[in-house]
């Protein structure tokens, strides 16, 4: 499937049932937390892990009223345009797909960490069993299997399971269209809301309606892929074009040792003969 797709997250409408993570973890077959203490909040967990990738983060706060607010904001995986754990990735074992999702090949990866150090947003979690990075990948099988199948789209398992539509899925064309919409429908109640998709990570393919500024649900607001990322892709690329053209010159080298020899070999017998 080579059609572009997308999934929009309207943070206004979720009501933090945490149907998704259930539904991420029964799709991706993910163990259970049985480790993970209760510390007196409703937050299941601290952050993402190898058995996580979805998780509703719940903030509390109190505006310059002194009015409570409860914030919710589910966090996995961006699926960024241009992504930073894929370029910065020495085993290239993170591919971005002609359909917008980020998928992780787990033969390939090394568990060096990279990718998370690199992820604006410290998304990818290291499986420290296996050595193996881990984040959501917006199951990509389903969608795949759905298409080459009935040739329709399947929605991602936390998509389908959300009943307050607060996860929506389609065509990131029809994702934009409905982020306008949506948008539009809260700023009267949220005069701060706004459209989540950052440019500077060749925008992603997780669209998220914010009644709030980003900051409120601690996202930068204008997360960019490293620079580091690209001066270290442009040493690679420089250390191989050195390596090539010194491999060049030896086989150049080579070749014309060859011919000198083999003319010099030439000139001996004419002399010999005459």
């Amino acid at each position: 499937m080579t059609q572009e797709i997308a999934m929009l997250h309207d943070m206004s409408r979720c009501t933090a049932c945490r149907g998704c993570m259930v539904a991420c973890k029964q799709w991706h077959d993910l163990p259970p937390d049985m480790d993970t203490p209760f510390e007196g909040q409703y937050q299941s967990h601290k952050d993402l892990s190898s058995r996580v990738y979805t998780l509703i983060q719940m903030k509390e706060r109190v505006d310059d009223k002194g009015k409570f607010h409860w914030d919710f904001f589910k966090k996995n995986c961006f699926h960024c345009g241009n992504p930073a754990c894929a370029a910065g990735c020495p085993a290239n074992a993170i591919d971005r797909n002609p359909n917008g999702t980020v998928v992780i090949n787990e033969d390939k990866c090394i568990g060096c960490h990279y990718c998370e150090h690199n992820c604006p947003w410290h998304i990818p979690k290291i499986d420290e069993v296996r050595h193996k990075s881990t984040k959501c990948d917006l199951c990509y099988d389903r969608i795949a299997h759905g298409y080459e199948t009935t040739g329709e789209i399947l929605k991602p398992s936390c998509a389908k399971t959300c009943t307050s539509h607060a996860l929506e899925f389609g065509t990131i064309e029809e994702m934009k269209q409905l982020a306008v919409e949506r948008l539009a429908m809260i700023q009267e109640k949220h005069p701060d809301a706004n459209i989540y998709s950052p440019e500077g990570v060749g925008g992603t393919h997780m669209i998220y309606v914010l009644p709030e500024k980003p900051a409120v649900f601690g996202l930068p607001e204008n997360p960019v892929t490293p620079l580091s990322i690209d001066l270290w892709k442009a040493g690679r690329a420089f250390t191989k074009l050195a390596i090539g053209g010194a491999a060049a010159g030896i086989a150049g080298a080579i070749v014309l040792s060859k011919i000198v020899k083999s003319r010099a070999k030439a000139q001996a017998k004419e002399q010999e003969k005459g």
